[in-house]
């Protein structure tokens, strides 16, 4: 099942996934991914202690260890912000400690709902007074899982709402 739009066929919906800046590191304990070990099934990138130093050493500013409630809101805020302006079906949304987790569906790429949401929550963040910075304080990069069906949808649902632990105060 898909939708189209202009000639284009896009999935139902996509669990959009994105991190604060230099909180996973290739050579973390928990494993990564790189454009070299990125297929479905295969085993992360194993930890490598040295591998870590050295990508921790590359950051160009410090790590965003943690979102705080306040800022946790204002992207929040932002992320339903952005699909209501978009006219974007927003699903659910779980902003954690370190990441970020949206199902949403769009008839576009998902490459520019990863983008929209950054992008406005840094601003929503900036207008809070909750970040200073002139970077950004999220990785370059997100994950864009498509969910091509109904039942992808209500899993992919479960999994932000339900799979990442207590709920934050």
């Amino acid at each position: 099942m898909s939708r189209e739009s202009q000639d284009e066929v896009f999935p139902l919906g996509y669990l959009i996934t994105f991190r604060s800046y230099g909180t996973w590191l290739h050579g973390d304990e928990r494993g990564s991914i790189d454009r070299f070990h990125n297929r479905f099934g295969t085993p992360r990138i194993a930890q490598n202690k040295r591998w870590k130093k050295y990508n921790r050493s590359l950051l160009s500013q410090p790590p965003v260890v943690k979102l705080s409630r306040r800022q946790r809101k204002a992207v929040e805020e932002a992320i339903r912000e952005t699909c209501k302006i978009r006219k974007w079906e927003f699903w659910v949304t779980n902003i954690r400690t370190n990441h970020v987790h949206t199902v949403v569906s769009a008839a576009c790429k998902p490459e520019k709902i990863l983008s929209a949401f950054k992008a406005n929550a840094t601003r929503k963040l900036r207008e809070a007074g909750c970040w200073n910075s002139s970077r950004s304080p999220w990785v370059e990069k997100g994950t864009k899982k498509y969910l091509w069906t109904e039942p992808d949808i209500i899993n992919a649902i479960v999994y932000v709402e339900y799979e990442q632990g207590e709920p934050l105060p």
